[in-house]
């Protein structure tokens, strides 16, 4: 491999190494190779095995980033005995060719540098939500969402270290870890079949890292480095993929854009229950990359300073598994914002709930969710008829303090966007609230009826997820039932033609138990 890499690396280059793979970095190019190992997991120790894990690294991720994977190339070795990049002579190895894209794109370069926002983690949240649903999803893929796969996963993560896991954690801490992971499987087997019946495992990437993604000046994201070496990787629960993700920020120090972007992913894709299952995957995963960590740290050609490094980015992962299962949350809070359509309550959740970084559960959503339909489908039933009967209504509440419930159940605030009309409704969801030791505020919206028209004639322009019209508002308000049953702390009337932030500072002030989570 000297010889090769010699030959190989032209001047201007610069070479990176994983315990996987080395790669050359050009100007405007990268080639990847990799590396004649054999871990179990992965087996590149041919030729061939690693032609086969080239064109499958090139396929999988054009999935999420179909333009900067150019193709898989042969180096070549000529009769002097020199490399080159489909050169002249027999190919004695291959690599993946790929467009190199700017290191200040690269989200953890963006977060360091201050300059990844909150609006940058919803867009990259709702593309994986899309990724996701369109993800292969089969009797093949669910066998990697059983309890029993992820166990052995697990199982496999501690036998590869275990030998060297006390360079990095005490004998107390190991055991604990071990045995938390082990715990939470044993007694969840029902959740992670329930997890396959509802159609969450699926084929996935398997490696959602902040150095893995790249975001363009618009937005755009490119999302690279999929594992292609092992399916029962790549394949499982998208709370999995979702939650290294989400543990890589929490890593960085930013739990705060943790929950944010979980938040963010769970409105898009309208999966509530991923909260029952992601800080056990959010632990898991921090244990991958501290494999990983002890892994490169054991590699013979390693310079001793790198393997310092290793080791302590093996203790700081493996550290923050253990306290992911020991997580103690501030108590969560239950929000809901009502009012009559138009009245601005979306508009309120979606803010409130971006400086809350919690999730926003939408009744409109939850509706279209229900029926099958897209988010931004116009359902043309009149009120109380169809789509919009009062049985099809009870179903949708129903569902809404079932997912109420989860996410306040894993130590979670929520808000839930409805417009709450009835009385039974708003008594049912603050019961819920008391019933999970949570707190709960109803903020009632209100704004003058031609304030409400003139919007309701403005969303009819474009698409919109509410199926609220002008024709329906007068039908709609003599449904409304005066809020009489909340006393003074759990009800908050606000003006929605104020300002949002004048608002916003009022519900600030009537929520001290969010102190903390509420960043202004």
């Amino acid at each position: 491999m000297g010889r090769l890499l010699e030959d190989l690396k032209q001047p201007g280059m610069q070479l990176e190494e994983t315990h996987i793979s080395r790669v050359l970095l050009g100007a405007r190019e990268v080639w990847k190779l990799k590396k004649p190992v054999n871990f179990g997991f992965l087996d590149f120790s041919t030729s061939e095995k690693r032609h086969i894990a080239c064109e499958a690294e090139v396929a999988l991720n054009r999935r999420l980033a179909p333009e900067v994977y150019v193709g898989v190339i042969p180096i070549t070795r000529d009769e002097a005995g020199r490399h080159a990049f489909a050169g002249k002579g027999r190919t004695v190895d291959w690599a993946v060719l790929m467009q190199r894209l700017p290191d200040s794109h690269r989200l953890d370069r963006r977060l360091a540098d201050g300059h990844l926002t909150k609006s940058q983690l919803e867009s990259l949240a709702r593309k994986l939500a899309d990724f996701h649903s369109r993800a292969r999803s089969d009797a093949h893929t669910a066998a990697f969402g059983t309890v029993g796969a992820v166990a052995e996963n697990v199982r496999a993560n501690f036998d590869a270290v275990r030998a060297k896991l006390s360079t990095v954690l005490s004998e107390e801490q190991a055991l604990e870890l071990e045995n938390r992971q082990s715990a939470f499987l044993r007694d969840n087997a029902g959740l992670f079949a329930e997890r396959i019946h509802q159609g969450h495992v699926r084929d996935g990437h398997g490696d959602l890292r902040l150095g893995q993604i790249y975001l363009d000046e618009t937005g755009n994201a490119s999302i690279l480095d999929c594992i292609e070496f092992n399916e029962r990787y790549r394949c499982g629960d998208v709370a999995a993929d979702i939650a290294f993700l989400s543990m890589d920020l929490a890593a960085h120090g930013r739990v705060d854009l943790s929950e944010l972007f979980l938040a963010a992913y769970v409105e898009a894709s309208q999966d509530f229950d991923l909260y029952r299952v992601v800080d056990f995957y959010e632990s898991y995963r921090a244990c991958v990359r501290g494999k990983v960590a002890l892994l490169t740290a054991a590699d013979d050609e390693i310079q001793p300073a790198a393997r310092l490094r290793a080791e302590e980015e093996a203790r700081r992962y493996f550290l923050l598994a253990l306290a992911t299962l020991r997580r103690n949350l501030t108590p969560p809070v239950l929000v809901a914002v009502g009012g009559l359509m138009a009245s601005g309550k979306s508009t309120l959740a979606t803010r409130l709930g971006l400086e809350m970084a919690a999730p926003v559960l939408s009744s409109d959503r939850t509706r279209k969710h229900l029926l099958r339909a897209h988010p931004t489908q116009r359902l043309a039933d009149e009120i109380e008829k169809g789509s919009y009967a009062p049985e099809m209504t009870s179903r949708v509440y129903r569902e809404i303090f079932r997912l109420a419930r989860t996410v306040l159940s894993t130590g979670r605030s929520i808000l839930v966007d409805a417009s709450f009309r009835s009385r039974k409704h708003r008594e049912a969801l603050r019961e819920a609230a008391h019933n999970q030791g949570a707190g709960f505020l109803f903020l009632e919206c209100r704004a003058d009826v031609e304030t409400l028209k003139r919007r309701l004639r403005e969303r009819a322009l474009g698409p919109s997820i509410s199926d609220g019209r002008e024709e329906l508002l007068d039908a709609f308000a003599q449904g409304w039932e005066a809020v009489e049953e909340l006393n003074e702390s759990e009800h908050l009337v606000l003006d929605t033609t104020r300002p949002l932030e004048e608002g916003l500072a009022r519900i600030r002030g009537r929520l001290p138990q969010l102190t903390g989570l509420i960043r202004k």
